[in-house]
């Protein structure tokens, strides 16, 4: 599993940057009520995306809450307003904020029960009315149709943590409605096979490929051998979804 206190240093660099973080922010304002005034970014990194929320809605308060020191320490230099926290159990009284956005934080999790506890506590701290919008379906939006694609697809895990369906059903069971969705561009995310093979050797992938034994350096050697393996892919395309919490 990808250690994110290392990770946060290089992070933004190696993620997409202000073009990638723009095009987030600005697929998650599109879905908030005009009514939203306060809104939390759990699983929050670098702070990046947030940031850029909060530029485009100045009228909305923003926090940001992550469990990873390293990267609620930068976040903190960029919105302020960082809480280190297990997203879980949110130092938030019930019906605290009227948004909360977790974007490219539910692939991460580890299994069905702990999707549902992120989503049960993101529905506990919104005020009725209010909105909560999350990525899904993350892999997905990766080398869709690409070799990159065909070498990883025997290794994927039957149904990721992030799955919309699920998702929406957990969301349904917590009292949030579905409301609407949006996609946008992965700007610099296009992955290449040596990339794609480095992240595998590092684990970054243990939560959604089942690598037992030597599976993992097996898939790298596959990767690396594809053609032109230092060329990135197309940029990925991610999808968002919106729920209202009733009342």
């Amino acid at each position: 599993m990808l250690d994110y206190d290392e990770e946060a240093a290089r992070y933004d660099r190696t993620r997409g940057g202000e073009p990638r973080a723009e095009a987030a922010a600005g697929a998650v304002l599109g879905l908030l009520p005009d009514s939203a005034r306060t809104l939390l970014d759990i699983g929050c990194g670098t702070g990046l995306v947030t940031r850029r929320i909060a530029q485009g809605r100045p009228e909305i308060r923003v926090f940001g809450a992550d469990a990873s020191y390293g990267m609620a320490r930068l976040a903190r230099r960029r919105i302020g307003a960082v809480v280190l926290a297990d997203v879980r159990r949110l130092p938030l009284p019930a019906a605290a904020v009227d948004a909360v956005s977790a974007v490219w934080l539910l692939h991460l999790l580890r299994g069905d029960g702990v999707v549902r506890e992120v989503v049960a506590e993101a529905a506990r701290v919104l005020r009725p009315g209010g909105v909560f919008v999350a990525t899904v379906d993350k892999d997905a939006g990766h080398d869709v149709g690409s070799d990159i694609d065909a070498v990883l697809a025997p290794f994927r895990s039957s149904r990721p943590a992030d799955a919309a369906d699920p998702v929406t059903r957990h969301a349904r069971t917590c009292g949030l409605e579905p409301v609407g969705e949006a996609g946008f561009a992965g700007h610099g995310q296009g992955r290449s096979p040596l990339r794609t093979a480095r992240a595998v050797l590092r684990g970054d992938y243990a939560s959604r490929l089942a690598l037992p034994g030597t599976a993992a350096t097996r898939l790298a050697a596959e990767l690396t051998a594809l053609p032109d393996p230092d060329r990135p892919r197309a940029d990925p395309s991610y999808r968002l979804l919106a729920f209202r919490a009733r009342g």
